[in-house]
C-alpha cells in the first residue's frame, strides 16, 4: 500500500500535516537520498530523511496508539506556543521521546474539562471527524434558567453567525440562586458552539466543564492538571468506537533509524 508523505510523517506525531508540507517544499525531506516534493507517496520499504533525523517506512496490521487522558483546568491554552499566555495544556503532559501529542478537539481557555491526546494521527482525525458522531458532553452553569420554548429552540438548531447550532440533549442538572446547571450533549466540534448556542438564548454561560467524550468520562479520581494514561480496554474501546479495531488492515509507520536501541514505531 501507498499512503501521502505529508500524512505519514502528520500521523508520526513529527509536526502537523500544514507543517509537513513546508518542510518538504522547502527541501528539508529527502525520500531514498532524493529530495522529496509535496503530493507524492511512499510505501514500506522507502526511507526518509526529514530534517536531518532518518526513518525506515514500513508496514503493520497491529494497533499500538498511546491515549491520554487530562483534566484540563481554566487558564490554560490548547496551543504550543502562544507569547500572550505562558500556561500551556502541553506543558503538564509527559515527554515522548520521539513525535508529539495530538490533541482531540480543543478546549477554549475559559473551558475546564477531559482532553484527550494521542500519539496517533489517524485515530486523533477520526475522533473529531463529524462523519464518526463521537458525542461530547458539557456540564454548563449559566445565569438564569432556560424556558421549555428556549430548551426545544436549542435541540432544533438555532443560527449563529451564519451556522446553525444544536445540541443532541439537554439535561436538567438542578441549581440554587441565579446560577443553574444542564447537561448538553453535541456530535460536533465548531468554535465555541456551546457558548454560543446559550448566547442566542440571551443566557450567559458562566462556567463550561467537558465530561465526556465518546465513550470516555471524566473520572471522579482526576484532580485539575493531573493526566492519566487509559488502560487498555479504554484504549481498545475508543478503538472499536471510530472502526479501528485490530482486523489485519494494512498500515504504515514511521520507524526511527537515528538513534540505534531507541526505535519507536508510528503509524499511518
Amino acid at each position: 500500500m501507498k499512503t501521502r508523505l505529508q500524512k505519514i510523517i502528520a500521523h508520526a506525531g513529527i509536526c502537523s500535516r500544514r507543517r509537513a508540507e513546508e518542510l518538504i517544499a522547502k527541501g528539508y525531506v529527502n525520500k531514498n537520498a532524493v529530495r522529496a516534493t509535496t503530493g507524492e507517496s511512499v510505501e514500506a520499504g522507502d526511507k526518509l530523511q526529514i530534517e536531518g533525523k532518518h526513518f525506515l517506512v514500513k508496514s503493520s496490521t497491529q494497533f499500538d496508539a498511546t491515549v491520554l487522558a487530562y483534566y484540563k483546568p481554566e487558564g490554560e491554552i490548547v496551543s504550543r506556543a502562544d507569547p500572550k499566555h505562558k500556561k500551556s495544556v502541553f506543558h503538564q503532559l509527559p515527554r515522548l521521546k520521539q513525535g508529539r501529542w495530538i490533541t482531540v478537539g480543543r478546549l477554549d481557555i475559559n473551558t475546564s474539562g477531559l482532553l484527550l491526546f494521542t500519539n496517533h494521527g489517524e485515530l486523533a482525525n477520526r475522533l473529531m471527524h463529524p462523519s464518526y458522531e463521537i458525542e461530547r458532553e458539557y456540564a454548563v452553569r449559566v445565569l438564569g434558567t432556560a424556558t421549555e420554548k428556549q430548551i426545544s429552540a436549542m435541540k432544533e438548531g438555532v443560527e449563529s453567525e451564519g451556522d446553525v447550532l444544536k445540541f443532541d440533549d439537554i439535561t436538567d442538572a438542578g441549581g440554587e440562586g441565579t446560577n443553574h446547571w444542564y447537561h448538553v450533549t453535541l456530535s460536533e466540534g465548531k468554535n465555541h458552539e456551546v457558548r454560543r448556542i446559550w448566547k442566542e438564548m440571551n443566557l450567559m454561560v458562566s462556567r463550561l466543564i467537558r465530561i465526556r467524550y465518546g465513550n470516555l468520562a471524566l473520572s471522579k479520581e482526576m484532580s485539575r492538571g493531573k493526566w492519566r494514561y487509559l488502560k487498555e480496554y479504554e484504549t481498545k474501546k475508543l478503538l472499536s468506537s471510530v472502526s479501528m479495531e485490530s482486523t489485519g488492515q494494512e498500515t504504515l509507520y514511521l520507524e526511527s533509524l537515528t538513534k540505534k536501541g531507541n526505535v519507536q514505531r508510528r503509524r499511518r
